[in-house]
């Protein structure tokens, strides 16, 4: 990634960009709305193309930081084990709200684990 000049963020970059400047508890507000994401209870069974929750954005525009992938940050929570944000589609709702925790081994790969970029500068 670093070739590509992209990296992954940091555990408050991802939180920053779910709860916006407001820090609300979901990236629509702060009212607990499963509808708005590809979680558990939603019954779909599998990710979901990344604009199809419209009402689920956050305020800086970002698609699905609740729900459809748990997403990998930078943010190192123990030697070998780095912080995962936003839950999936295998989660239940009560796992969505952005500032929850979850980490996991550097090696674990599954089917509802993925990533996004920042740029390079803003990572930093």
């Amino acid at each position: 990634m670093r070739r590509a000049g992209k990296a992954l963020p940091t555990s408050r970059q991802w939180e920053k960009a779910a709860r916006g400047h407001k820090g609300w508890a979901y990236p629509w507000g702060d009212g607990p709305t499963a509808a708005k994401c590809n979680v558990q209870d939603a019954g779909i069974g599998h990710t979901t193309p990344v604009t199809r929750y419209q009402s689920g954005v956050s305020p800086y525009g970002v698609y699905d930081l609740c729900g459809n992938t748990w997403e990998w940050c930078s943010t190192e929570t123990e030697p070998g084990r780095y912080e995962l944000k936003g839950s999936a589609f295998t989660s239940p709702f009560t796992r969505a709200a952005p500032a929850l925790f979850n980490d996991a081994n550097a090696t674990m790969a599954d089917n509802n684990t993925g990533f996004r970029c920042v740029a390079q500068d803003i990572a930093q």
